[in-house]
């Protein structure tokens, strides 16, 4: 049987953690979902925890279906992940951290998860990671082969807090000639969009105003010539010789 010493305690975290929910210690700042898991404090945290973690190794968590996920490239490092079905999310193979609930309970031919009956496709056994961890557990009675030695894990650029860099406003502010160039730019667009409204216009109200004329010129045309026949006047008729 395994012992609890084992089982690494963050890997406990990571299995057991409910992932982005708010930081008690950032409630009142935005984006402070707890997304992310330091592996050397055994504790998820949100990004604006990580100036006190930056020298730890932290992995990124995400969602995918409303399920917490988490990189294949990145669980690698710390882990078996192969045989575990991945799916594509933003250009990258991410695999479910637990087992999801069943919709419904059967069972055909085909490829089937080794631990919840889940159907995958080939030639993947595992479901999520829950599911691998599992089944590693009853076969090996431990995690000996599963877990990698890493002794570096950092965010990428995906994860972290993403600011602008100064090099960036720099050049920004310097590029005066090129804001100005682009006020411009878009006046004059605005103002060739404007010519082509007012010439649509125009000729719009041309056709209005003789489609108006001829109609009534029409309705008024008739009127008279009916008016004009006496009451009761009966059809004049070809003498007869």
């Amino acid at each position: 049987m395994m012992e609890p010493k084992d089982f690494p305690a963050w890997l406990e975290v990571l299995l057991k953690e409910k992932f982005f929910n708010a930081c008690l210690d950032h409630e009142d700042v935005k984006k402070n979902e707890k997304n992310i898991l330091c592996i050397d404090c055994c504790l998820s945290i949100c990004p604006h925890c990580l100036p006190s973690h930056n020298s730890h190794r932290l992995l990124q968590i995400r969602r995918y279906v409303y399920n917490d996920v988490l990189r294949v490239e990145d669980g690698s490092k710390l882990m078996d992940c192969s045989l575990i079905q991945p799916y594509i999310t933003n250009s990258s193979k991410v695999v479910f951290i637990n087992e999801r609930p069943h919709s419904r309970q059967f069972r055909g031919s085909g490829n089937f998860c080794y631990t919840c009956d889940r159907s995958l496709q080939s030639p993947y056994v595992f479901c999520s990671l829950s599911c691998k961890i599992s089944d590693v557990i009853m076969r090996q009675r431990g995690l000996s082969g599963f877990l990698h030695v890493c002794n570096f894990l950092q965010l990428t650029d995906e994860g972290a807090t993403s600011t602008t860099p100064s090099s960036t406003l720099e050049a920004t502010e310097s590029d005066g000639d090129v804001g100005v160039d682009m006020f411009w730019c878009q006046a004059l667009a605005c103002t060739a969009s404007t010519e082509v409204v007012r010439k649509k216009r125009s000729s719009l109200t041309a056709t209005c105003r003789r489609v108006t004329t001829a109609v009534a010129s029409a309705n008024t045309e008739a009127p008279v010539n009916f008016f004009n026949r006496r009451k009761n006047t009966p059809p004049q008729r070809a003498p007869l010789y």
